[in-house]
């Protein structure tokens, strides 16, 4: 059994004794807290608060647990069932709510699920917020509300609204999309994606949607993080129905995946980067996305002559960059498209809508699209240290040892060569460095990468 306590939330694998795993008597004190924290930071006793789930085969009890302990703090609940992420996040702006949580663990196994927190804005929390919630769970400092005080419970569907929404954006051409005729294929793995990826396309009117786990039943067909190697039947299905592109989510739809007509990968770093010349063709300006993204989204943005800038891995991390920078595109190299036009958040729906109108207006096959960007290769890889080893002190040797290149130490070490870039991580839960490399070819990125752990081999000998 699995229990992580972090500053974003708490995620864990159902059952087991409490404090170990993710039990019930843990859910209500996380949710307790959560509700003592968000009732100071609105400064009144009666706030809302907006609760959306995946489809995990856990998410009905969790849920029910989650909602009751909300009404039990004396919070009024707007229960919005089977959501996506952006979709909660977008319904507690729309509600005027105090704050949100999400009951999703994203991209891992059937057996975890989380509360993801968000404030009044529909994002997540920072570091300090995060904290200050931790600190109430672990002390059991909050107080149930007496039985007049009692919140209520309203229950809503926002999957229409999130898709007008979308439909409503100004880069959004539907007539090009219609235009277009597209046949596309969407891999939900039976989760909530399921719901809302079918609802987006039958609003822009797309006649063949080849519909792949799409059922959301919560038993996961394949592995639910949307990378190449756990992507090899769904790219084939999408071959073999001779469509013009393939999507794929995970659970919590917040990350994109593109596969091409002849089943081969887009490239889950290139989600962004498509999306992102479609946006800068159409709206000047910065982009921004984490560290640990391809050095792609650079390229692209200067070709347009605009800004770009790292933020530190992490969604509340980029977010904070786009708005300290203006940007009007960014996000992760997994996927996850970020466009504050529509709201601050990563967004499945938002990405698809907007490279959809970009392949319209292109002409291209989904293929030869991506021909058009150039070519990096990213090798991630991880080495484990023993417990007694000073981390910190590796990395400041680490950027020490390259300070005659471009380094920069916001987030773990990332050193920028001429045509590469490595980046060193350490892990928050467990003695492990984390090393990601990029290079224009796979051999490269792997030769430095390995360069790398030797190196750090060569420091804690």
């Amino acid at each position: 059994m699995t229990l992580i306590k972090s500053i974003s939330g708490i995620r864990g694998t159902i059952g087991g004794k409490p404090g170990e795993g993710l039990s019930p008597l843990d859910l209500v004190k996380f949710a307790a807290a959560y509700a003592t924290w968000a009732k100071e930071n609105a400064g009144k006793e009666k706030i809302t608060v907006v609760v959306g789930r995946d489809a995990r085969i856990s998410g009905e009890m969790v849920s029910s647990l989650v909602v009751s302990t909300l009404t039990g703090m004396g919070c009024n609940v707007v229960n919005i069932g089977l959501a996506t992420t952006p979709t909660t996040e977008i319904a507690v702006t729309e509600e005027k709510a105090d704050g949100g949580i999400i009951l999703t663990a994203s991209h891992n196994p059937k057996q975890w699920n989380a509360l993801k927190l968000l404030n009044a804005a529909g994002e997540f929390l920072n570091a300090d917020e995060g904290a200050k919630i931790l600190k109430i769970a672990e002390s059991e400092d909050f107080s149930f509300a007496e039985v007049d005080d009692l919140g209520k419970v309203i229950e809503k569907d926002y999957t229409n609204v999130h898709v007008q929404h979308v439909l409503n954006l100004d880069l959004v051409d539907v007539e090009a999309i219609k235009k277009a005729n597209f046949s596309i294929a969407i891999d939900a793995v039976n989760s909530v994606g399921g719901v809302a990826m079918p609802a987006l396309f039958e609003a822009l009117e797309i006649d063949k949607v080849v519909e792949i786990n799409c059922e959301p039943t919560g038993q996961f067909a394949h592995t639910p993080e949307p990378i190449p190697e756990n992507l090899v039947e769904t790219a084939e299905i999408i071959r073999e129905n001779n469509v013009d592109v393939g999507f794929v989510v995970d659970p919590d739809v917040d990350r994109l995946v593109i596969i091409n007509e002849d089943g081969s990968m887009f490239n889950e770093e290139y989600t962004l980067v498509a999306v992102a010349d479609y946006v800068l063709s159409q709206t000047p300006g910065n982009t921004v996305s984490n560290l640990s993204s391809s050095r792609a989204l650079r390229d692209i943005t200067e070709k347009y002559g605009q800004s770009y800038s790292p933020g530190a891995v992490g969604e509340v991390n980029v977010v904070a960059k786009m708005r300290e920078t203006n940007a009007v595109i960014g996000g992760e190299g997994n996927g996850g498209i970020i466009y504050p036009a529509s709201h601050n958040g990563r967004d499945a729906l938002v990405g698809a809508a907007l490279f959809l109108t970009h392949l319209a207006k292109s002409g291209l096959k989904c293929s030869d699209l991506r021909k058009t960007y150039p070519d990096y290769f990213i090798s991630k890889n991880k080495m484990e240290l023993t417990p007694d080893i000073d981390v910190d002190a590796i990395l400041i040797k680490m950027k020490e040892k390259y300070a005659s290149e471009q380094v920069t130490d916001i987030d773990g070490v990332k050193v920028d060569f001429a045509d590469s870039w490595v980046h060193l991580r350490k892990s928050n839960t467990e003695p492990i460095i984390r090393i990601y490399a990029e290079a224009n070819t796979m051999e490269k990125a792997d030769g430095l990468a390995l360069q790398m752990i030797d190196e750090i081999r060569e420091l804690t000998a």
